[in-house]
């Protein structure tokens, strides 16, 4: 009797968790309006094709990809172009940045800027930048996404265009991301430093000479009081603006925060990019009902279309495949936690986690190499093959100067000269605290592989 109650049981729960994922499917691929996705696709292509126009107004083409003699790619296969190929690289992006905006020949067109500004994004550590790699992320998801079923030149120009519609999956995603900025980039926040105001308090201190609030920042209180003001936003911004009630609030609140870091720490379009991606948290139809337009059928009914129980392979793998980037955007910045080392000072699973602004470290760095059969000890000169920026990059992170040991040792090799053991002397302080040595300067670094894994050679921050 028992043994048959159990059974029915698991097969109640088993009709009930199948019931919930097919209304899950059905409110994932809900047909909504596609005006929200169709503004945000546009202010994406606008802003990145400014950036493009601010690469070439200041020169940081030729600096931070052509002049260096060594780029510390993310992976050795991705190098810059040679000759002018990098500021043709740029033009292109551009041109691709402005097509997706206009919605021309989009799916092409979306790609190719994921793919573009994707292996820019990969060429430099040097050049990292949080708001580069939510690019980035941004591409892929617009390029997945129907993004051009709305106020497109190739809605305009189809014979027969499709309903101005997306499936909800579309946004959900981009919302879904937007937040995860917003979350991680608050519990990163939750540390001693940054609630106590460090190294915010120093930072705000030099921007006094800023009209109106110059005066305000260089207030002894004013690291604490940004500092919390900045970790309760990140952690309660995303949760109002999904509520029709609370959205008005999250919204002021999303642009004073990210117009005011915009104006204090000229972080170039980071704060415009997420300011635009505000439009995309109220209800789908909002632009077009601004705009006195009246709402696609499918999005006024009441109930989601009925979706049939099976679907097509292509649509079950690309909602796998939504899922699986989900799961990783939300256990990719948690990744530090399994390295032993402070992350602010190893860096040791410090990228691609949304750790903004957390950190003012200062390092100093000099490298030796010793031939193994002579024993002479040189001093390396790194500007034979970087620029200031490099180096200034390079000093307080461990795994650059361990990739660039790697590379000196090749260039000994290359020039018939024994592999030299390459080792570094280098100290750095943590957010004012007191100055240590960063790596063990016994250690051979050309010697040590490249790993995911703890690097040994890393020493711990003196407390």
């Amino acid at each position: 009797m028992a043994e048959t109650t159990l059974s029915h049981q698991a097969a109640h729960a088993e009709r009930s968790g199948g019931a919930a994922l097919v209304r899950w499917r059905t409110y994932l691929l809900t047909e909504v309006d596609g005006a929200s996705l169709a503004l945000f696709r546009i202010l994406f292509g606008l802003v990145l094709a400014w950036e493009v126009v601010r690469y070439f107004q200041h020169g940081w083409i030729a600096r931070y990809y052509i002049e260096p003699a060594f780029h510390f790619s993310y992976l050795p296969f991705i190098q810059p172009w040679e000759g002018q190929g990098m500021y043709w690289h740029f033009i292109v992006t551009g041109l691709l940045a402005l097509l997706v905006a206009a919605g021309l020949w989009y799916r092409v067109a979306a790609w190719l800027f994921c793919l573009a500004f994707s292996y820019i994004f990969l060429l430099d550590k040097a050049q990292y930048l949080n708001h580069f790699y939510l690019i980035a992320l941004l591409s892929l998801l617009i390029a997945v996404a129907p993004a051009h079923h709305a106020w497109s030149l190739d809605r305009a120009l189809a014979r027969k265009p499709s309903p101005p519609t997306v499936p909800r999956w579309s946004l959900l995603i981009l919302r879904f991301q937007v937040g995860v900025v917003y979350i991680y980039g608050g519990i990163a926040k939750l540390n001693a430093d940054w609630l106590s105001g460090q190294p915010l308090g120093e930072w705000l201190a030099r921007r006094e000479h800023l009209a109106v609030i110059g005066p305000l920042l260089a207030q002894p209180w004013s690291g604490v009081v940004f500092g919390w003001g900045g970790l309760l936003i990140d952690l309660c911004v995303p949760f109002l603006l999904l509520f029709p009630r609370t959205f008005w609030l999250g919204a002021a609140a999303a642009v004073a925060f990210n117009v005011l870091n915009g104006l204090i720490f000229s972080i170039g379009i980071f704060p415009w990019l997420m300011v635009a991606a505000l439009g995309l948290f109220p209800r789908p139809d909002w632009p077009r009902r601004l705009l006195g337009g009246t709402t696609p059928r499918p999005a006024r009914r009441t109930r989601p279309n009925p979706v049939p129980s099976s679907i097509r392979p292509a649509v079950l793998a690309l909602l796998i495949s939504l899922h699986l980037y989900a799961a990783g955007q939300l256990l990719i910045p948690l990744r530090h936690w399994l390295y032993p080392s402070d992350v602010a000072w190893s860096e040791e699973g410090h990228r691609f986690a949304w750790r903004m602004k957390l950190r003012d470290k200062d390092a100093s760095l000099a490298l030796f190499t010793t031939n193994p059969v002579t024993g002479e000890v040189r001093e390396v000169d790194p500007r034979q093959w970087l620029t200031a920026r490099q180096e200034g990059k390079m000093a307080p992170r461990p795994d650059m100067i361990h990739q660039f040991a790697q590379f000196v040792a090749d260039e000994a090799e290359r020039r018939g000269e024994p592999r030299p053991r390459v080792t570094a002397v280098a100290v750095a302080s943590l957010n004012g605290g007191p100055t240590s040595y960063l790596i063990d300067p016994t250690v051979d670094l050309a010697g040590e592989p490249s790993s995911l894994g703890p690097a040994r050679w890393i020493l711990p921050r003196v407390p």
